[in-house]
């Protein structure tokens, strides 16, 4: 559950160059800064008080790392999270199709703009993206498919969540 919402926000997969020289002779060019990674550097402490377990972990999409980007996902009772970072910028985040409904928010005493994703009209998820020196950290909230009853908004969830793990994030 936690990582449903990573295809909807991952801009697309791009190939990977070793960086080695090519049988022509010529060199490719160097690899992309390495990026901050919500899985090694978010504790097990913070996940727990964020009212995740932190032994669901998921890296990537599905499991598979994305190029471009370090994708990390938990699962809670009533909700799931899941965290990006990638050297986009919020402006491309606010361009890009399906995206919708920006604004402005602090969360944990961090700017932030907070979007929906078109199309949940269900009210399942609720993501804020935060600028930072390389780019930029997401935090996406989205309930569980299996909580019993009735769930607040995800955006509220999100608030809560928040103010506990963007205290961890990269400037």
């Amino acid at each position: 559950m936690a990582l449903v919402a990573a295809g909807a926000v991952v801009l697309g997969v791009a190939g990977c160059d070793s960086g080695e020289p090519s049988s022509q002779g010529a060199t490719t060019s160097p690899a992309a800064p390495v990026l901050w990674d919500p899985c090694s550097e978010i504790s097990d402490a913070v996940l727990t008080e964020a009212g995740v377990d932190p032994s669901t972990e998921e890296a990537g999409v599905a499991g598979v790392h994305q190029s471009g980007w370090e994708i990390c996902g938990w699962n809670g009772d009533e909700y799931a999270l899941t965290v990006y970072t990638t050297d986009m910028s919020v402006a491309d985040f606010e361009a890009k199709p399906g995206n919708t409904g920006f604004s402005d928010v602090t969360i944990g005493g961090r700017q932030g703009r907070q979007f929906k994703v078109e199309g949940d009209s269900r009210n399942l998820f609720c993501d804020v993206v935060f600028p930072t020196e390389q780019g930029i950290v997401q935090l996406g909230v989205g309930n569980s498919a299996i909580a019993d009853g009735p769930l607040e908004d995800p955006c509220v969830y999100l608030q809560r969540t928040g103010a506990i793990l963007v205290p961890t994030f990269p400037k």
